[in-house]
């Protein structure tokens, strides 16, 4: 038994408002699901869905993941950061330095990501969304890798990355300092018992992965406290190492 990563999680305000943004941005395709409300499918090897809830809960402080998009050219760098702007990006400042290549934006609701200038090594083989980069010890890379299958690609300086065999982004962790935590994550995993996309998991199915996470280094989060009030039908939350908050889907 293992689980895949299904879904990336965004808590929005206006959810369909950010749906429409990111469908609009990457290309893919905006399914209004009864099950699993307003989703975005991958039209690439990305291999996870993007998942909108509504909340009225206002964003405070840095997101502690977003994406670092991949460019081919500093005129395609300069495209995809014109064309994020049209849709309704802000050019936003982390504490980058004006030498460095990238460029930080924040989507309609402020959840930051990077637009990664050409020439970059670490992101070469990868499609145009080339990492889910997080905030997070080397522990919990090494939890994410073994709760999802997905092989160390990088293991250096307490900076961890793992990819899916099947390529995909790349997802990173950087190592301490981590940033002080200011809410609840916005921005989580939907973990999936492997097989659940052709057939549903079954409770006894989804009671093995909860525990085999739990083995890894997980916790219930409503034991912990962590995210109380946010309990979905239909999910188990559950909260990584670090805190991160996450859910394992339970029968469909």
């Amino acid at each position: 038994m293992g689980c895949q990563l299904f879904a990336l999680c965004f808590d929005a305000n206006q959810p369909l408002d950010l749906a429409r943004f990111w469908s609009d941005f990457l290309g893919w395709e905006l399914t209004d699901d009864p099950r699993d409300g307003l989703t975005l499918l991958p039209g690439d090897d990305t291999g996870f869905r993007l998942r909108f809830l509504p909340t009225e809960e206002r964003k405070t402080g840095q997101n502690r993941m977003h994406f670092d998009l991949t460019s081919t050219s500093l005129e395609n760098q300069r495209q995809t950061v014109a064309r994020a702007l049209e849709l309704g990006a802000r050019h936003i400042d982390v504490g980058q330095l004006p030498e460095e290549g990238h460029v930080v934006l924040a989507d309609p609701e402020g959840n930051e990501f990077c637009v990664i200038e050409p020439g970059n090594n670490f992101l070469a083989d990868c499609g145009f969304i080339g990492a889910l980069a997080c905030d997070g010890s080397q522990d919990v890379g090494y939890f994410w890798s073994k709760a999802l299958g997905f092989p160390l690609v990088w293991d250096q300086d307490q900076e961890t990355a793992i990819r899916s065999p099947h390529g995909g982004p790349k997802i990173t962790w950087g190592g301490p300092p981590l940033a002080p935590r200011t809410g609840r994550d916005r921005l989580r995993f939907d973990l999936a018992p492997s097989g659940h996309g052709s057939a549903p998991a079954g409770d006894s199915e989804t009671r093995a992965e909860v525990d085999r996470l739990l083995f890894l280094g997980a916790t219930r989060r409503d034991a912990t406290g962590i995210g109380v009030g946010r309990r979905e039908p239909g999910r188990t939350a559950m909260a990584d190492p670090d805190g991160n908050e996450f859910s394992v889907l339970t029968s469909r």
